[in-house]
């Protein structure tokens, strides 16, 4: 990847992360719930990607922008539990019991708030509804606040079947992790790695976000040399989005305690080449990893997907999402649970399915789809691979969109290569980095209505 400033900066607009595509705000509340219904009861042999969505936190974090609830009472996990067992039950009527989950994936707020006696609750629950795998081609995660797990949980994890975890680190500047409300060692976190590892957790990653109050060059650098000393095999390197009017806690941050945005841009640049010198790969979308770590061997051998838990290994699963906020996709038929926890539990309660809303993919979001995802994945599109699965001429279907790349194709973010029959859509590597701007030519739906993140 090669950093090109003046890119950057023509081309640093707002945009959505395609986690799905059409994105979360096309879900809609209105669309009719047996119709979605009737979409998971269709048959299919294809293996499952479970998500368990757990909103409590016991510390707030000034940052954060997830749907949490923020609580020091752990026994709110206990009816929680017994809601997620409900729900699972419901959607199990629906499924093959034989479909092998191949992935699975705990997240909130934070997974740990849970005791470990409701953690052996919950995979016990998991395990009578599906075919959990334990042969070690699972790919079975959580995301870990080292302030909220001991060593014996983590054991515990481990004998379920967990084999990689997401740490969240943030900074390891005193000063910043004051501001933001999450203090937590260098030391805490490197017992957590050191124990993890002789567990036999075989992927660790770290979460890091730029962009936080008092954040400097020569302060992150530091924390960057401390990650890099105790060698995650994935790092996730997200922005800061600040935006104090949707999210309560952020007003406790401060507008002058923000690096600029220049110095901003500088802690990314310091970042990425600080990562790479490393050793580290840019798989895309702030996430690096080792050169021998399957997210980079995937992306290798072109089969790197990108799902609501972000990029993954393991294509041709349906995910059934389960708990408050929790997104399925069932080959592009889109379905979210209720958001609020009381709208979630009067659903569970009432023996419904918690919807709220959803979306089913028609024939040009299936192929918008596969052309933003292979992108976005691949930093490569094969058009002929689009026209076979699709029966479509590419470049008369996306004609507009073509003329739409072609400043981008000036600007040398990305090539179009001919060789004979086939015609390759390629990022540059000075594009890598706006490859999200890229797929927005591509999205039919964008509005300036709706405020996205930054590309950058």
């Amino acid at each position: 990847m090669i950093w090109d400033s003046s890119l950057i900066t023509k081309y640093d607009l707002s945009g959505p992360r395609y986690t799905s595509y059409p994105t979360a705000p096309q879900f809609n509340p209105a669309i009719n719930k047996i119709a979605l219904i009737d979409k998971m009861l269709t048959p299919s042999d294809r293996p499952l990607s479970l998500y368990f969505h757990v909103p409590f936190c016991a510390h707030l974090c000034y940052y954060c922008a997830c749907n949490k609830i923020v609580s020091k009472r752990y026994s709110k996990g206990v009816e929680y539990v017994e809601l997620l067992n409900e729900e699972m039950r419901l959607r199990s009527l629906m499924l093959d019991h034989d479909r092998p989950v191949t992935q699975l994936h705990l997240g909130g707020g934070t997974p740990t708030f849970l005791t470990e006696d409701l953690l052996k609750t919950l995979f016990s629950h998991i395990n009578e509804h599906f075919t959990l795998v334990n042969d070690g081609t699972q790919d079975y995660s959580i995301e870990i606040d080292p302030r909220e797990i001991s060593r014996s949980k983590l054991a515990l994890l481990t004998e379920v079947g967990i084999n990689r975890i997401s740490v969240g680190v943030q900074d390891f500047d005193q000063k910043v992790q004051n501001a933001i409300h999450r203090v937590q060692s260098l030391e805490m976190v490197a017992d957590l790695v050191n124990y993890s590892r002789e567990l036999g957790i075989k992927s660790i990653n770290f979460d890091l976000i730029y962009g936080l109050p008092f954040q400097s060059i020569s302060g992150f650098k530091e924390t960057l040399d401390q990650v890099i000393e105790l060698s995650p095999e994935r790092i996730s390197l997200f922005n800061y989005a600040h935006l104090p009017e949707r999210f309560k806690a952020q007003k406790r941050i401060s507008d002058d305690t923000l690096p600029a945005p220049e110095m901003k841009l500088n802690l990314l640049k310091m970042s990425i080449e600080a990562l790479m010198n490393a050793g580290y790969e840019y798989i895309g979308m702030d996430h690096f990893a080792k050169p021998d770590d399957s997210l980079a061997i995937a992306q290798k051998q072109g089969q790197l997907q990108r799902n609501f838990q972000g990029y993954t290994t393991h294509a041709g699963t349906d995910l059934i999402a389960f708990g408050v906020s929790a997104i399925s996709d069932l080959q592009g038929v889109y379905i979210q649970n209720h958001t609020d926890l009381e709208d979630y539990r009067y659903s569970i309660e009432s023996g419904q399915l918690a919807i709220a809303k959803g979306y089913v993919s028609d024939f040009d979001d299936r192929v918008r789809h596969k052309v933003i995802m292979t992108l976005i994945s691949q930093f490569a599109l094969n058009t002929k691979d689009i026209e076979e699965e699709f029966t479509l001429d590419f470049s008369d279907y996306f004609s507009e969109e073509l003329d739409k790349l072609s400043p981008m194709i000036d600007d040398g973010m990305l090539n179009i290569d001919q060789s004979g029959m086939q015609t390759t859509l390629r990022v540059t590597e000075r594009g890598r980095l706006l490859i999200r701007g890229i797929c927005m030519v591509f999205d039919k739906f964008l509005s300036k209505n709706i405020k996205y993140s930054k590309v950058i």
